[in-house]
């Protein structure tokens, strides 16, 4: 159907993705904006269960291959080529997310589009695109209106809520098959699954959520401290589990868990959009960092533009002595 809007249905192993239905949710307002259908496009082996689940769009297409059994950019990226070039829609909205990244650009490559990403919101506008997207971690942003028959859209989880995403309604499902001239160039060898026996940061109520502005690894402790006084655990932003300080498991963000505590306290984290992603939705967000413009300021409740070293015993002590 030449002019639809498409989003891909992200799945992970055999189920699909939260920004899979934000993904729905958005399309649907801007096919409508466009006076064109929503289709949604299922990549995966023995998946097409799945897409019972994609109510929201009008219509899905489904491709099952064994090449698409795991995620992989190379070979999502030639399959919707081929479906692109079969049946031409207006855009094709791809999740930016450690489970897609880099397919929308592989495909704007292939078919000839333009990529537009890091999109946080999408529209139509006297029968155009316009499309809102961040820059330098979130410091910068951008309204965009691509030219041309087709654009390919990245779009940065958090843009709609998932429930406007789903519904109960069956939609009609067309299978289609593609081919795969060579092997992918890039393969999911193994999963590596976090230590059971860690704290599961999902479960918290209280988390103490430390960045590179903590400086050292021995200053772990001190937030350690912190979070036990609250009566919560340590979790920590992309950096501090890349050099060691904590396990994989403690890791919020893109990369890492999603988090809803009742209060997160982020101490010397920036912001970047890749942590925001997974704890934005937290009830209360208690920031401190010694820049004033760092992008957690942005969707924090309560701010304190300080060094966080040497916030954390003055705030471990106010909550010891309010505990009696």
């Amino acid at each position: 159907m030449s002019g639809n809007i498409w989003i891909v249905a992200e799945q992970w192993r055999g189920k699909l993705s939260e920004i899979t239905f934000e993904s729905l949710a958005l399309g649907r307002e801007v096919a409508d904006g466009l006076g064109v259908k929503l289709q949604a496009v299922l990549l995966g082996h023995d998946v097409q269960s799945l897409s019972t689940s994609l109510g929201m769009a009008d219509s899905v297409i489904c491709v099952d291959h064994t090449e698409l059994a795991d995620p992989g950019a190379s070979a999502q990226a030639s399959a919707l080529a081929q479906l692109v070039r079969q049946q031409k829609p207006r855009a094709v909205i791809v999740p930016l997310t450690n489970v897609s990244l880099g397919t929308g650009t592989l495909l704007g490559e292939q078919v000839g589009a333009p990529v537009v990403n890091f999109c946080k919101d999408l529209r139509a506008v006297d029968g155009q695109l316009v499309a809102d997207c961040v820059l330098y971690g979130g410091k910068i942003e951008a309204t965009v209106t691509p030219r041309g028959d087709l654009t390919v859209i990245g779009l940065w989880p958090g843009s709609r809520p998932p429930d406007k995403g789903r519904s109960d309604r069956n939609p009609p499902v067309e299978t289609q098959a593609v081919t795969f001239a060579d092997q992918p160039s890039v393969k999911l060898r193994s999963y590596i699954e976090p230590d059971a026996s860690d704290v599961d940061i999902t479960q918290q109520d209280v988390l103490v959520a430390v960045g590179r502005g903590i400086q050292s690894q021995e200053n772990v402790a001190l937030a350690e401290e912190l979070a036990a006084s609250l009566g919560g655990a340590v979790c920590g932003s992309r950096p501090v589990i890349d050099q060691g300080w904590l396990p994989l498991s403690r890791q919020v963000g893109k990369s890492g868990l999603n988090v809803k505590p009742k209060l997160y306290l982020a101490l010397g984290i920036s912001g970047a959009p890749e942590h925001l992603e997974g704890m934005k939705d937290a009830p209360l967000i208690v920031a401190v960092n010694s820049d004033p413009d760092a992008p957690i300021f942005n969707i924090a409740h309560y701010g304190v533009v300080a060094d966080a070293m040497d916030m954390i015993p003055t705030l471990k002590e106010t909550v010891l002595a309010l505990r009696g």
